[in-house]
């Protein structure tokens, strides 16, 4: 094989390696409330997108219990159900999320839909 051969071969295995890259971050992380906390959200973080789910091509659903605190703070998350891997990212997120200040604590159900790709 020529060294220009090899060039050409290399350019094309960077070029595929970056576009791998860039389409995996493309990734789509959509969260809804299902029981919706009864206050307005202040501010949301969306889930990263866990690299190793990204890698492995898995998809699907988180659901979190989530407690609001009267200051509008994220106090406590239950895990309902969801992908072990892919639940640490949307409870890293819901407890940066900051609701509206209320009376009293709120709770609700909040779900996240990992799909990768989309």
């Amino acid at each position: 094989m020529s060294f220009q051969t090899m060039v050409k071969s290399m350019r094309r295995l960077l070029l595929l390696l970056v576009f791998i890259t860039l389409l995996g971050s493309l990734a789509v992380v959509s969260a809804f409330a299902q029981e919706a906390v009864n206050r307005k959200v202040k501010s949301k973080i969306e889930p990263t997108y866990p690299e190793i789910a990204r890698k492995m091509g898995l998809t699907g659903t988180v659901r979190l219990q989530v407690v609001v605190a009267a200051n509008g703070t994220v106090k406590e998350t239950k895990v309902i159900g969801g992908h072990p891997i892919l639940v640490n990212a949307a409870v890293d997120a819901v407890k940066k999320w900051r609701f509206e200040p209320g009376s009293a604590e709120s709770s609700g159900t909040l779900e996240f839909k990992f799909e990768p790709g989309s």
